[in-house]
């Protein structure tokens, strides 16, 4: 069964009725490690690419693991970060991955029930928009709003809505989840509960991603 053929029959939905896809040739992943994110790169250097064009979009399936065990992601392509106010080390990833749309055979990882993962349509999401709308969670308890939203951008966007954030410039991270049910979570200072949350011992973006590539290996 090629890596393709493992992705639809765990994910059975992306293709709906009539769409169709044009799958390439499989090869070894040959874009280099990514400096900082050490179980990132060696999680990609034991990567399977297959490029797969599915009605006009383009997306690359990464693969790893055994055959009886196979797991892995589809992706966009790399992009051209430049203009990007993100960190170092999420241009780098992006330079190689343009970041993960859906998963297989997952773990249990922060990624879970995420719609968009490190991708540049989470990166988009007009962070000061969904906070302004949310004011109310900080007002009713005569609060403000702790942080400015321009200084953080989305790198996750759950299938309910819920955010994930880090900061432009240090990469600390945040988790807006007004609708939620994480443990190992705690309200940032001047927070209600369900609003804005640190994640107990995953203070940043880096070790974000180094925690859920190191459970996917």
């Amino acid at each position: 069964m090629s890596d393709w053929e493992h992705f639809l029959h765990e994910v059975p939905w992306f293709l709906p009725p009539g769409a169709s896809a044009v799958v390439g040739e499989a090869q070894r992943w040959t874009r280099g490690s990514i400096d900082g994110l050490p179980e990132l790169s060696a999680l990609l250097a034991s990567a399977v690419l297959t490029p797969v064009f599915v009605e006009g979009d383009v997306y690359e399936l990464l693969a790893w693991g055994s055959s009886d065990d196979r797991r892995g992601w589809l992706c966009r392509p790399p992009h051209d970060a430049d203009s990007d106010c993100v960190p170092w080390f999420h241009k780098s990833f992006w330079s190689r991955c343009g970041g993960i749309v859906e998963r297989f055979g997952e773990p249990d990882t922060w990624w879970n029930n995420q719609n968009e993962v490190l991708t540049i349509g989470a990166a988009h999401v007009r962070v000061g928009e969904v906070l302004t709308d949310y004011a109310w969670l900080w007002e009713d308890r005569s609060l403000e709003l702790p942080v400015n939203p321009d200084e953080y951008y989305a790198v996750a966007v759950e299938a309910n809505g819920n955010l994930t954030l880090a900061h432009r410039d240090d990469g600390r991270l945040l988790l807006f989840a007004p609708d939620h049910a994480f443990a190992n979570v705690t309200p940032l200072a001047g927070s209600p509960p369900y609003s804005l949350l640190t994640i107990d011992g995953v203070p940043d973006l880096a070790t974000w991603i180094e925690v859920c590539a190191a459970a996917w290996r």
